[in-house]
């Protein structure tokens, strides 16, 4: 199947004659005739009765024309924007992120997209995961950049990589020469970890009690950062994504495994805001730059 075909049934069903579609299409009728034979052959049902040189839709004509014209709308939308000079590209594009995100990766995106969209001024927002959800749904924010909601809501979240958390712990530490360690393994170890409110919390939350595991939890803090110079300050473990431990932090890194800990992160939008041509224009910069950093993670 071809994008004219589609072109062609579409025009057909708008005038429901031949001879008026052909001239509006510039194809001669029998070419026309062909084309929408062609396409009823291949996907094995009739589109229109034709009773002399009357033309109508079937019920699977009608049906399939709903949809048709859906898809050609988007491909017209999407070609549009590749015909789209970048710096026709202007306005405000409003952005919330977590805080593991705004560490490097959102100053990467707008770094490349400034590049290419430079009359797009871009206003970043570090909020919590709830707090974007919230934002989006008021209309003050164009994008967020956070990870899968837990419950499902209004928002389209479109998933960019799964991402493995790991056990953190100082250079002497008891664990310090471990490979891998099983959740059940961290049983009452002292431990800093993200307060109960954040969804990253719940999430290990629940891989704790999947292995009857229940770490002792000394301290709650909400930034990686001072959690991070905390860990390496003492004999308290954390389990944090693998991405925000600074290498030359002197931080030993751990995979945990049975089970291993994985969030996923991506991109939620209002169905409003992401037509917006700023807001596709970023989305495709975080697409790229989110395949790029989720293989040099499985490079590591």
């Amino acid at each position: 199947m071809e994008l004219r075909h589609l072109r062609y049934f579409i025009a057909l069903s708008g005038s429901l004659n031949f001879t008026r579609a052909a001239e509006r299409l510039h194809v001669t009728q029998s070419t026309l005739s062909h084309q929408i034979k062609q396409l009823e052959e291949e996907i094995g049902v009739a589109l229109f009765d034709r009773i002399g040189k009357r033309v109508s839709l079937t019920d699977a004509g009608d049906e399939f024309l709903h949809y048709c014209t859906k898809a050609l709308h988007e491909i017209d939308l999407g070609l549009g924007a590749l015909r789209q000079d970048s710096s026709d590209v202007t306005g405000e594009l409003r952005v919330g992120s977590t805080h593991t995100f705004n560490l490097g990766f959102i100053p990467d995106c707008i770094a490349s997209f400034q590049g290419r969209h430079p009359r797009v001024k871009v206003v970043v927002e570090e909020l919590s995961a709830d707090q974007i959800a919230a934002r989006l749904q008021q209309g003050t924010l164009d994008l967020g950049i956070a990870y899968r909601p837990g419950v499902p809501g209004p928002l389209q979240f479109e998933p960019l990589y799964n991402e493995e958390m790991v056990l953190v712990v100082a250079r002497k530490h008891a664990l310090a020469r471990r490979k891998r360690v099983r959740m059940v393994e961290l049983h009452r170890l002292p431990m800093v970890l993200l307060p109960a409110s954040f969804a990253t919390r719940q999430m290990l939350d629940e891989c704790f009690r999947s292995c009857g595991a229940q770490p002792h939890v000394v301290a709650e803090i909400n930034t990686l950062a001072p959690m991070m110079d905390l860990v390496a300050k003492t004999q308290l473990a954390s389990i944090v994504a693998a991405n925000v431990v600074n290498p030359l932090s002197g931080l030993v890194v751990i995979r945990l495994e049975s089970p291993t800990p994985v969030r996923t992160p991506g991109m939620l939008w209002s169905p409003v805001a992401r037509d917006a041509a700023a807001t596709r224009a970023f989305s495709t910069i975080v697409r790229k730059l989110a395949l790029r950093s989720s293989l040099q993670g499985a490079a590591r």
